[in-house]
């Protein structure tokens, strides 16, 4: 079958035939029907993210099971699911109260795919540029079968990512103040999480005039154009100090900074999304902790995926979220580089792989 292998950052990712293993036992293979374009994949191609390769990129995705493997009870034949980076067990001590991206037992560095020959290695427990994948059973999560494939996809990731890192990670409470700093697919889903919480204002941070306007159309309230204000200064003065919350999703250090020097002292939390590049480190000046501010990380928005995306894809059915939107681009696998080309130019929010 087809898929996008990544082998070396001097080579450009490229599809290639490849074999995917037949599903062991707790696995079942997937037939793909769509897949969106994470920046988490282009980091792994830039470098930002050491992985080992041959690889078959691709982490969003959604499609229907083919097979099933033993010992596997929660899934059918024929039934649609979306895929989730986190397979968590569901019994470890992380996994019983509630902090699943923790797991002790979650599995790394899977190789169910086979290239020229010798084994290749998967993509955040998914992959997802592949016409068939091999995922474990709780990676696999069923869903409604009226949502469209294109919108599932990106429930995976994009919209977990950033929805969880306002409602899960923060906890924001309603009539808080936040402020994002980037908006493709992660930051405009932290402002559809801050609708969500009922935050009182939400502040859009961008250097890219269009992106601007997609966050005021899923719910930012305030947007700041970085190439002509600060925003750490634009950000106090809206909200009279500083944020309650601010999340960088961008994987800058210097954002990092300005994020955290844009909540309030005494009890501002800034969100740390964004995947910065391998060996960079971040730095403020200590004042600015203990004067009460907070830097906090976190992992695919502190998602607990078997419980989260059907709440997600509720909201979504109910009209509470909107997806459909987001998907800027559609396309064959065979032109994934020039998806990677549009996210390097900020002219998607996501493009959506359409088998």
């Amino acid at each position: 079958m087809r898929a996008i292998v990544f082998r070396t950052k001097e080579r450009t990712p490229a599809l290639e035939d490849v074999g995917v293993k037949t599903p062991g036992p707790g696995e079942v293979r997937v037939r793909l029907h769509a897949a969106g374009l994470c920046h988490s994949d282009l980091s792994v191609i830039d470098g930002s993210i050491p992985y080992p390769t041959p690889v078959v990129l691709g982490h969003e995705g959604a499609g229907v099971v083919e097979a099933i493997g033993p010992q596997v009870t929660g899934l059918r034949e024929g039934e649609p699911v979306v895929l989730s980076t986190l397979a968590h067990c569901g019994r470890c001590p992380a996994c019983e109260v509630g902090r699943s991206t923790e797991c002790r037992n979650a599995p790394r560095m899977l190789q169910p795919f086979t290239v020229d020959g010798k084994p290749a290695y998967q993509f955040a427990n998914t992959s997802t540029f592949v016409e068939s994948t091999v995922v474990k059973e709780q990676s696999a999560i069923p869903i409604d079968a009226r949502v469209p494939f294109d919108c599932a996809a990106l429930i995976g990731c994009g919209v977990m990512t950033g929805v969880g890192a306002v409602l899960n990670r923060a906890r924001l409470e309603a009539g808080a103040t936040m402020a994002v700093f980037g908006l493709g697919g992660i930051g405009l889903n932290c402002i559809q999480g801050g609708v969500l919480g009922g935050a009182a204002k939400i502040i859009a941070i961008d250097v890219v005039a269009q992106k601007l306007e997609w966050a005021k159309r899923f719910g930012a309230t305030h947007t700041i154009d970085a190439t002509k204000d600060d925003p750490v200064k634009a950000i106090r003065d809206l909200t009279a100090g500083g944020a309650d919350y601010t999340f960088e999703c961008v994987g800058n250090v210097k954002l990092m900074r300005a994020a955290l020097e844009s909540c309030h002292r005494g009890w501002g939390q800034s969100i740390i999304i964004g995947v910065a590049g391998a060996g960079q480190e971040i730095s403020t000046r200590p004042f600015q902790l203990v004067t009460g501010r907070a830097w906090r990380g976190t992992a695919f928005g502190g998602a607990r995926g078997r419980t989260d995306v059907p709440r997600i894809v509720d909201w979504y059915m109910d009209g509470r979220i909107e997806i459909d939107p987001m998907i800027t681009h559609t396309m064959p696998l065979s032109d994934i580089n020039k998806a990677f080309a549009l996210m390097r130019e900020g002219k998607s929010i996501r493009s959506v792989v359409v088998y």
